[in-house]
C-alpha cells in the first residue's frame, strides 16, 4: 500500500471517530430514544459542543472528498514521491486535530489547521500533473 492510500485509510478511521464522537455527544444532550428518532427541532436541545461537533462532522466529511481525488490522481498518474506522501500524511494530521480544535472552539487555530489540510490536499492535486 502506498503511503498515499494508508493516509486515505487513516482518514476513514478519523471519519469515524468523528461520527462516534458527535453521536455521544448528541446521545447526551437529547438522549438514545430521540437519537434514533428523526431528530426534528433538535437543535435547540443541544449544547454548544454538540453543535461544534456536528459542524466539525459535516465539514470532515466535505474535505473528504478532495482528498480522495488528490489519493486517486497521484495513485492513477504514479506521481507517489516524498512530497506527496508528506502532503497526505499532514492532511492527516490537520484532520485529526481539527475535530477538537473545532468541538473546542479553538479560534483562530482551527481556521489555521482547516488551510493546512487544504493545501496539503491541493499540492498533492497540483503534483499529480507532474
Amino acid at each position: 500500500m502506498t503511503f498515499e492510500l494508508a493516509a486515505l485509510a487513516a482518514t476513514a478511521l478519523i471519519h469515524l471517530v468523528a461520527v462516534i464522537w458527535s453521536q455521544k455527544s448528541l446521545e447526551t444532550d437529547i438522549g438514545r430514544k430521540a437519537n434514533v428518532g428523526t431528530r426534528e427541532g433538535i437543535e435547540e436541545r443541544c449544547s454548544e459542543t454538540t453543535m461544534r461537533l456536528r459542524r466539525a462532522l459535516a465539514n470532515h466529511t466535505e474535505n473528504i472528498a478532495p482528498f480522495i481525488i488528490a489519493v486517486v490522481l497521484v495513485s492513477l498518474t504514479e506521481s507517489n514521491s516524498l512530497f506527496t506522501a508528506a502532503c497526505a500524511w499532514i492532511f492527516v494530521i490537520a484532520r485529526a486535530l481539527y475535530l477538537p480544535a473545532y468541538a473546542h472552539a479553538w479560534v483562530p487555530g482551527r481556521s489555521y489547521i482547516y488551510l493546512i489540510g487544504l493545501a496539503a490536499t491541493f499540492a498533492m492535486i497540483i503534483a499529480s500533473f507532474f
